[in-house]
């Protein structure tokens, strides 16, 4: 993998939006030392880097910090364009406008948790699919899977299944306006979408091992439990995200931590 300068990734293995970071810098093919944090205890290089959030992930190019995952992914594109039809955003000027990363305001303010491993709330939409209506499926799909880690009844987790499951379902019916009938969100390639919503395929992995539940179930939403095999056979997903065991292995320590409801035997 080619380097540019010095760049450091200040992360934690199973967050999502860290591996969807990773997941941009291996498919551009850039090299980066990784820097394991403890997003409990917070760390004095991320005191240093992101003193204001204090959350990962956090690339460090040339002593320069830039927070946030779906700014950095940006940035990875631009920096490294590599070759031909590996543009993680559209070419067209007025498409990679309307799909740039510009999440509101509001969403800094999201779940408790989701300032020990998220670099913030997400996204834009593809342009053939109504912003106002595609804007929020990603930012309630990570709320709606980590309150079934949080929540401290059995009911309580119930609700949060069901919470999670409806916005599967529509995004079942974003998969099919975005990619017009080919494999990806952004068409023939994995891109900018595909890694917003492909990053939290490793905790629906973990959490079927917890809980038994599936989010993702050829006879419901076809075309997305297509995309996902399709995804995570990709070698950036294969040489990235990390085995579901150790996203379970982190969830039964935040668990017990935020004293939620045990697992049901």
């Amino acid at each position: 993998m080619a380097g540019e300068g010095d760049l450091k990734l200040l992360e934690l293995l199973v967050s999502p939006f860290v591996v969807r970071v990773r997941m941009a810098l291996h498919m551009k093919g850039v090299s980066y030392e990784y820097i394991e944090q403890d997003v409990i205890d917070k760390g004095e290089l991320l005191l240093r880097y992101n003193l204001v959030h204090k959350k990962v992930p956090v690339l460090v190019h040339n002593g320069v910090p830039l927070c946030e995952s779906h700014i950095i992914v940006q940035y990875i594109d631009e920096v490294w364009p590599g070759s031909e039809g590996s543009s993680i955003l559209p070419l067209d000027p007025y498409e990679r406008a309307t799909v740039a990363p510009r999440p509101p305001t509001s969403t800094i303010r999201c779940v408790h948790f989701f300032t020990l491993f998220s670099s913030s709330s997400e996204l834009r939409s593809d342009l053939r699919v109504p912003e106002s209506w595609f804007l929020s499926l990603p930012l309630q799909l990570f709320p709606a899977w980590l309150g079934i880690l949080k929540a401290t009844t059995q009911q309580g987790r119930v609700e949060k299944v069901k919470e999670t499951l409806a916005v599967v379902e529509q995004l079942e019916v974003a998969l099919a306006q975005c990619s017009n009938g080919k494999p990806f969100f952004a068409g023939d390639s994995v891109g900018f979408l595909d890694l917003v919503v492909g990053c939290n395929l490793l905790w629906f992995e973990a959490l079927h091992r917890l809980f038994c539940v599936m989010f993702l179930v050829a006879g419901k939403t076809p075309l997305l439990a297509t995309w996902a095999e399709r995804f995570g056979g990709t070698e950036a997903a294969r040489e990235v995200v990390p085995d579901a065991d150790r996203a379970v292995e982190f969830a039964k320590k935040l668990m017990a931590s935020l004293g939620s409801a045990p697992v049901a035997n």
